[in-house]
């Protein structure tokens, strides 16, 4: 769906727009995130649904932190691209927004809470 070039592009605009220390910490995780949605095993997905792709590339971004630094940002950013791409976003006031990313990087919500968080959130566009 998205290069990592154009990863690389996003992550420096949202530092140079937000702050932080520009850079990738692990180039392998940053590729690992970007395929995880698109995985599975011959003709199987193994996350079919939108909200499914999105929570996997949100988790493993936050989660796993393959940029030096902006990670939250940058994974909030790549789930919303993602979910737009498939003609869906979602609807949320910034305080909701801000609180999900941080639960997430908390560990307060895994994989199925982020897909429920996203379910009950996701709008057409």
């Amino acid at each position: 769906m998205i290069s990592i070039e154009e990863v690389l592009a996003i992550h420096q605009v949202l530092i140079q727009k937000y702050g932080g220390s520009e850079g990738v910490r692990d180039e392998g995780l940053l590729v690992a995130a970007l395929e995880r949605p698109f995985s599975g095993f011959g003709s199987v997905e193994f996350y079919p649904k939108v909200e499914e792709k999105a929570a996997a590339i949100l988790e493993s971004i936050v989660k796993n932190h393959p940029f030096v630094d902006g990670n939250k940002r940058t994974g909030y950013v790549l789930m919303r691209l993602l979910l737009m791409h498939y003609g869906q976003d979602i609807r949320a006031s910034q305080d909701e927004k801000y609180d999900f990313v941080i639960q997430v990087a908390s560990g307060l919500l895994d994989f199925d809470g982020i897909k429920s968080w996203l379910k009950s959130r996701m709008v057409s566009q």
